[in-house]
């Protein structure tokens, strides 16, 4: 690294952060750290052109997520990099390959201007614990200490978290899916988050227009079962 081991230990610290839920990380990082942006590219480019001429019956496109995303400048800064390098990349390798660059949707702001969003965006993807946790303004690993108060006096009736609040962050969802597909019509939506695995969160998703839903792998067969449940009954 060309650093001594003082001088790690001062950028250590001095990245340290008292709330860093709301902090330093996501496409912030790659803002302020760019060669962030451009070594994280290079490994999915890379990986994927590597497999392509290994395997090309599985015809890979890789969809290149920008994360916390609030701001359509923003999103522009880090979409140009990562651009740059793909595109470098691939003329480098004179290899013809297609690939996506979306974001994920996690702060509310990004979806009231989705669509400005989705000018920089090909696919957006609900992170929906951190859009819960911005949009109630509590962090999901500390909420524990309270909320059983909340559904002992009836304020909550279930876990946010668990279950999406499709009166608020389900709003903000259902605004962002629009915005956006006003702006680009065959805009990707999906949702990334443990209510992938919850049936009337996925029931809401599949009404509002989302096209995928991702969840933690013990969750997938509910998710499944919850999807084809949805798209029948919507199709009726």
């Amino acid at each position: 690294m060309k650093i001594t081991a003082q001088n790690l230990k001062e950028i250590i610290e001095g990245l340290h952060e008292f709330n860093p839920m709301m902090g330093h990380r996501g496409c912030r990082l790659d803002v302020t750290y760019p060669e962030i942006a451009e070594m994280q590219t290079t490994a999915i480019i890379n990986a994927a052109i590597t497999v392509n001429k290994e395997h090309p019956e599985y015809k890979i496109v890789p969809e290149i997520m920008i994360p916390l995303v609030g701001e359509e400048k923003e999103l522009e800064f880090v979409r140009d990099i990562v651009v740059k390098t793909a595109d470098k990349l691939l003329k480098d390798q004179s290899v013809e390959m297609k690939y996506e660059v979306g974001t994920m949707m996690e702060i509310p702001r990004a979806c009231v201007i989705a669509d400005k969003i989705a000018k920089q965006a090909e696919f957006f993807s609900f992170g929906t614990n951190d859009l819960t946790q911005m949009a109630f303004g509590f962090s999901r690993d500390d909420a524990g200490k309270f909320l059983e108060s909340y559904y002992e006096n009836k304020i909550f009736e279930f876990d946010p978290f668990a279950k999406l609040d499709q009166e608020g962050v389900g709003k903000l969802v259902e605004m962002a899916v629009k915005l956006g597909k006003k702006e680009r019509k065959d805009i990707h939506l999906g949702i990334c988050g443990e209510h992938g695995g919850d049936p009337s969160s996925v029931e809401f998703f599949d009404k509002v227009g989302l096209d995928y839903v991702s969840c933690s792998p013990f969750r997938v067969p509910i998710a499944r079962l919850a999807a084809a449940q949805a798209s029948i009954k919507h199709k009726k």
